[in-house]
Formats: C-alpha cells, structure tokens, sequence
C-alpha cells in the first residue's frame, strides 16, 4: 500500500478531516438515547415539563451538530476520494501511454478500459465509504457497547453471544463473494471489448448486413456477464437477513429480559429503551462494517487489476541507453543478421523475421515487397523500437536503436501505420500531430507534397474541417494522404509507408512519389507496398517470405534473378495489360457496332429509317 501513499498526501486533511466530522456525528447518535432515557426517567415520570424543554433543546443541539459533522464529513470524504482516484487514473493512464506494442498485447483493449474506469470507480467508492464509515462504524460499535453496560451488565452481555455468530457468517459470505467479483470484472472486460469492436467496426457491420449478428454476440456476452452478476449477488444478499435476523432475535431477548427487569423493579423505562437503541446501534455498525468488508472485497479485485498495470515491467525504455542526448541526423538504416519473434501466448516464441541483412543510405528509397504474412511490417517496426529484435543489431547513424533515447530515435522517424488512424478534431489539429508548432504555410505544404491539400481547400472550411473520430467522414484515400502529410510534416531523417498508398488511384500515387523524388532527396525512406509499380523505381528493393529475404537489388536486377519477384510482376503487369487489352477489344466492338448502325436502313411499318 505504500504505492498509494503518493495519493494520499496531497490530500491529507480531506483525508483526516472527513473521519473526524463523522467522529462528531457518532458522539451525537451515542448521546441521544442516553439523553432521550434521562427524559423519559425524570420528565416524563415526575411531569417536569420545564425539564423535558430543557433537554429537547440539548438534544436540538446535538443534532445540529451531528448536520454539520454529517455534512462536512460528506464533503471531505468526496475531496479525498474523488481526488485519490482521478491522480490515480491519471498515473495508471500515463503507465499504459508507456507501454510498447508488446505489453499492449497482453492487455485487450476491453481490459483497459475497465481497468481506468470500472476499476478505478469501484476503488474511489471504497475509499468513499471507508472515510464515511471506517471510524464512524467502529466508534459507534465501541460506544454503544459502553453505553449498554453502563447501563445494565447482565443485559449487555446478550451482545457478546450474538457478535462471534455473526463474525463467522460474514467472513463465509466474503470468502465466497471474492472468486465471483473477480470473474465479474473479466466478463465487463469482455464486454467491454465487444462493445468497442462493434462500434469501431459499426461502418463494416452495416455494409455486411451483419447487425442481427452483432446484437447476438452482445446479448451472448451481457448475458454472461449478468448471470455471473447474479451469481455474486446471490451470495452478497444473504448479508442482510443474517444481520436483519440477529438484531430482531437480539432485540427480542432483550426485551425480555429487560421486561422482566423492569418488573422485578431493578430497572427504569428509560434505561430500556435507551439500551434497545444501543443494541440497535452495534448491531447496525456490525451491518455497516460488513459492508465495508464486501465492497472492499470487490475493491480488492479491482486493486489487483490495477496492480497488474502498474507492476507491468515496460520491455521497452531507454533506461539503459548510453547516448540518450544523441538525435538522428543522417538516416542511415542498417540491419545487421536481424531476427525477430513475437511471444506467444503459450510462452513459446513466434519467429516472424530471420537473419535479415540491408543497408538503406541517407536519401535512398527502399522498397519492401512480399506476400501476407512475410514480415514486413514487422521488419520496420523495428527502426523506431516499436519492438526489440530478438537478436541481432539494428543501427541508425551507426548507433544500435537501443542506445537512443526513444523519444529522440522516434523524434528522427516519420512512420505511417499500415492502419491509418485520425483523431477526432480539425485536419489542422491532426496535421499538428507531426508538429505542434507548425505554422498554416507549413501544414498546407506538407499537405501538397502528400497530395491531400486539393480535397482539403475543397472542404466548406478547408483545413478547420472536424473530422470524426477515426476519420470516419472522409475516404479511405483521403485519410491516407492526410496521414501521409502528418509524418511529412514532422520532417523525419527517416520515412516509413506501411502500404500507406494502397487506397489511393495510381495517378495519384505518381504524383507522391514525384513530390518524394524531388522534396525528400535527403530522407531515407522505406516504402511497403503490394502493387511492383509502387517501388520500382526504388534504389533498392527487398523482397521477402516467410520473413526471410530471398531477393534483393533494383527492379531490372530482381526480374533477372529472384524468381518469386518476377511471378509478382508476371502476374500484376499481365492482369493490367490483360485489362487493357479487354477494354480496347470491348471499345473496338462498339465502335463497329455503331458504323454498322449508322449506315444500316431499319425498316418500320414499311418506311426506310436511318439510324
């Protein structure tokens, strides 16, 4: 717990303050039956009218301030809690903003999300009630207790019986509770991924008729997750009969035995009635205090959960580089026998990449071809230590990846994903992403360069135009140039297109690899693509499979000699001209059809018409 200390302090008197005005509270509900009992024995029983108004303003006052110590313990116990857990997510937050790819993986997104919110909410109310009730059941507890045998030892000791039964059948409603809350909270995880999937991936569903589907899997997965709900209340609920059933048995034996007391003259109506309140108030504390213990039980599942993001060892930091200030300059790339492997989540190591080989020189463009699946995307993923290779060396300028401060590394490198993302606001304010302090000229060059500034000027207003989350309202080839134009405009030593062209026509592909030839002759880039015409005219092309390079050189060099790049020329340049020669036969058609139509006679009810 010393981890939560840090979100404690700076709250600290919310923290000490919220229990103390609860404390005045508990003096208050302690001393009201004794001061109700004192009313009852000397004003009632003796007609002291002046004597009742006496201590009906006493007990007016008492409850004052029990208002105020209610109502500011209230207050500073929301500060306290509310403030504990928004640092809380905020830290938490911040740790997951740090995770690499990797420890992204072993986390669904679902997981997360619950984890910041779910979680951390159910932790917040914890802290709420234990500020409320913490000192608040436990005091009342004590002092009832001593009140009760203030008043009559014999009859107090009732209480004393009563408590260990109920200890035991709370402790065993807990022990059984705790498995369940902690499968609850996995299946709100998967809830929670489902419903984020669906309304992520809303657009497909539609287009795929798929929303009877859709529906299906969700009630599948809310089912699930109520009957696991169900299965945890079930047990949570025998809670309140047990404690409801042993303050009525209680409170009948007290009755009585205090009756016949009563009786038998060794005790005053009063006192009666004051030590059935008591007895009421342990038994309700006990009631609270098993609440306490049940939804920290809940909350300690939550803990766990958040424990597990927090304790998470980030593989990827720059702890251990040795030139932290050094910032990529040249852009000189190099893999030195590289190969890869993804863990597995059996434990076994997923080899994608194997003893890869290349050197790309300051302003080259280096092209990487290969089918599904061969390692490609992986293999750049690497330059900005998205992933760490499993062996082997990967060095910009000359220098091992690991040995730059990541931020400076990725500061160098200008990456457009394979899955282009744009965030909800303005095309300025996403462009701005390659560089806050970019001016307007800046942005609407980079824009140009990438081919997007044409459909952006065309927008009612242009470049202030919002865009939805995940750039929902504009095409697949506008979200790719825009892209594009956020890493150009970041300026990078080093450009990686992960197949960022492929929903773009291929005049206009021409026209970015024009603007790349002539803008960017002193960046380094390295382009994926599917499509040969993409990169043939790279200075150096890498063709893959199975992650290993089984081709390397220029375009008329591969043709010669890697015969897996010639099947894809083969078959990607004979489909283009096949197509060509299918439209040219089809037009040639038409056109004959046409000259015969034209000069045809059609004959109609005996007249000649010309067509």
């Amino acid at each position: 717990m010393k981890r939560y200390k840090k979100y404690i302090m700076p709250y600290l008197s919310a923290f000490i303050l919220g229990p103390l005005m609860m404390i005045t509270e508990v003096v208050g509900e302690i001393m009201l039956p004794k001061l109700m009992s004192m009313i009852i024995n000397n004003g009632v029983a003796n007609h002291d009218v002046g004597y009742i108004a006496k201590m009906g303003l006493l007990m007016l006052a008492v409850v004052a301030l029990m208002m105020f110590g209610g109502i500011m313990g209230a207050y500073f116990g929301s500060k306290a809690s509310i403030s504990f857990a928004s640092d809380l997510r905020t830290d938490v937050f911040a740790k997951v903003q740090r995770f690499s790819f990797e420890n992204i993986d072993d986390f669904s997104t679902g997981s997360l999300v619950t984890r910041l919110t779910n979680d951390i909410t159910q932790i917040q109310g914890v802290v709420m009630m234990c500020l409320r009730m913490a000192l608040r059941s436990p005091g009342m507890f004590i002092g009832a207790l001593i009140m009760a045998f203030s008043i009559n030892k014999k009859l107090a000791m009732i209480i004393l019986v009563v408590i260990p039964v109920l200890a035991i059948a709370i402790g065993t409603i807990m022990r059984a509770a705790f498995p369940k809350f902690e499968l609850m909270q996995k299946k709100l995880d998967a809830l929670n991924s489902g419903i984020q999937e669906a309304l992520t991936n809303v657009r497909v569903v539609k287009s795929f008729v798929r929303e009877d589907h859709e529906i299906e899997k969700f009630t599948k997965v809310n089912t699930d997750l109520k009957d696991t709900a169900l299965s945890a209340m079930k047990i949570v609920i025998f809670n309140m009969p047990v404690m409801t059933l042993a303050m009525n048995l209680t409170t009948m034996a007290v009755v009585w035995y205090g009756g016949n007391l009563i009786i038998g003259g060794s005790m005053e109506v009063g006192d009666l009635t004051a030590f059935i309140t008591y007895i009421t108030q342990i038994l309700s504390s006990l009631m609270m205090l098993s609440m306490i213990f049940l939804n920290a039980s809940r909350a300690g599942v939550s803990l766990k959960r958040i424990n597990e993001v927090l304790d998470t060892e980030i593989d990827l930091n720059d702890d251990q580089a040795s030139r932290k200030d050094k910032i990529v300059e040249e852009g000189r790339v190099e893999f030195e026998d590289v190969s890869f492997a993804y863990k597995a989540e059996n434990g076994r190591s997923e080899t994608v990449l194997e003893h890869v080989t290349f050197t790309a020189e300051p302003g080259q463009t280096i092209g990487i071809i290969g089918s599904t699946g061969s390692g490609k995307t992986s293999l750049v993923q690497l330059i900005p230590r998205l992933y760490d290779v499993s062996a082997g060396r990967v060095l910009v300028d000359g220098v091992d990846v690991r040995e730059y401060s990541l931020k400076n590394l990725r500061n160098g490198v200008g990456m457009v994903l394979q899955k282009n993302v744009l965030f909800s606001g303005s095309v300025e304010e996403n462009l701005k992403w390659g560089d806050e302090d970019a001016s307007m000229e800046e942005i609407r060059a980079a824009a140009e360069s990438a081919q997007a500034d044409g459909f952006v000027s065309a927008f009612n207003l242009g470049y202030g135009t919002m865009l939805d989350q995940g750039g929902t309202n504009v095409s697949g080839g506008q979200k790719q140039r825009l892209c594009i134009a956020r890493a150009l405009l970041k300026k990078p030593k080093i450009l990686i297109l992960d197949d960022s062209t492929s929903a773009v026509d291929t005049a206009t592909e021409a026209k970015i690899r024009e603007c790349f030839a002539n803008e960017l002759k002193d960046t380094t880039k390295l382009i994926i693509a599917q499509r040969i015409s993409s990169i043939q005219d790279a200075d150096t092309i890498l063709v893959l499979d199975e992650g290993k390079v089984i081709g390397m050189g220029t375009h008329e060099e591969l043709l010669k000699t890697c015969e897996a790049y010639e099947e894809i020329y083969t078959t990607q340049i004979g489909s283009q001209m096949g197509s060509a020669a299918a439209i040219e036969e089809a037009n040639a058609e038409l056109a004959e059809a046409a000259m015969e139509e034209a000069h045809a006679g059609l004959t109609m009810d005996g007249q000649e018409v010309m067509a």
